[in-house]
């Protein structure tokens, strides 16, 4: 392999575009507030603007997650051979990638309207801070639920020029099912984590991690239940909330035990859930 080849492919591997399930737990919030903002008729230029900033958003935040824990994912074993841990990237080059995906995310919006581009500047933030907060938030998984759903009411202002209350239910929706999925994935590098005083949802909870898990899973399809039940949902909307329910029951067998390759196994499935609910959401509106 050339060594721009060989470059390229490391940058890849920062951006985690060989591990799409990051994109796609974005992706699907994201989607399914567009859905319901339109009405079930979405504008497929928003859909295209959307699902590509979804993917440059999430990658810029991996080079910005990689480069805040550059000195501690040495020390776990899942993190310890990325690209920028073992000095194959430098910090910088991290840090430019970022920067110019969110500088082509940021000219990719500039056809919506000023409130769309004003919460982009706060999502920037937000997803720029997420991974400070291990270092001192108790549950930085709740704060990941933010910066990862922050599509929904961005959504919303693309559509309605307004962000209503459905938008911000649906955030906290989100919030939960990001609490559980990535408590799902803290668990993995629990021992790692302890060691190295990083704070972790699933070193916060303890040994009722598994309940705040299945707990945060009922809240989030309760919150979603409710604001789509109120836009008049029906049967299509039931069947995919049901086969997100069925998805987070298999994922209770499989965390039970806490077995790491068992809960990091019941973190990728959620791409499932949450493709069910946005199915069922967009069957619902296309099918009336």
């Amino acid at each position: 392999m050339t060594p721009i080849l060989t470059r390229l492919a490391l940058y890849f591997q920062l951006l985690r575009l060989d591990k799409p399930i990051g994109i796609l737990l974005l992706l699907w919030p994201t989607l399914a507030a567009l859905w319901i903002a339109s009405d079930g008729k979405p504008d497929w230029k928003l859909v295209g603007i959307f699902t590509l900033g979804t993917i440059l958003m999430r990658s810029a935040g991996c080079a910005i997650n990689d480069y805040a824990d550059r000195d501690i994912d040495k020390y776990v074993k899942r993190t310890a051979g990325r690209p920028l841990t073992t000095g194959q990237i430098k910090g910088w080059e991290a840090l430019a990638l970022a920067a110019a995906l969110a500088a082509i995310s940021f000219i990719l919006i500039q056809s919506l309207n000023a409130l769309t581009k004003q919460l982009s500047v706060l999502a920037v933030l937000i997803a720029a801070s997420y991974p400070y907060f291990k270092r001192f938030f108790a549950i930085p998984q709740a704060y990941l639920g933010i910066a990862f759903g922050f599509g929904i009411p961005m959504a919303f202002a693309a559509v309605q020029n307004t962000v209503p209350l459905t938008a911000w239910i649906l955030l906290v929706a989100n919030v939960f099912w990001a609490i559980a999925y990535d408590t799902e994935y803290a668990m993995v590098d629990k021992d790692d984590d302890l060691k190295i005083g990083i704070r972790t949802s699933a070193i916060t909870f303890g040994r009722y991690d598994v309940f705040a898990i299945m707990l945060c899973y009922l809240l989030s399809f309760s919150l979603i239940s409710y604001c789509c039940w109120q836009l008049g949902m029906g049967a299509w909307f039931a069947l995919g909330m049901a086969v997100a329910i069925a998805c987070s029951l298999y994922h209770y067998r499989l965390i039970r035990t806490r077995e790491r390759l068992s809960c990091f196994a019941a973190f990728r499935h959620n791409n499932w859930l949450g493709g069910a609910i946005f199915s069922g959401i967009a069957l619902d509106y296309a099918l009336r």
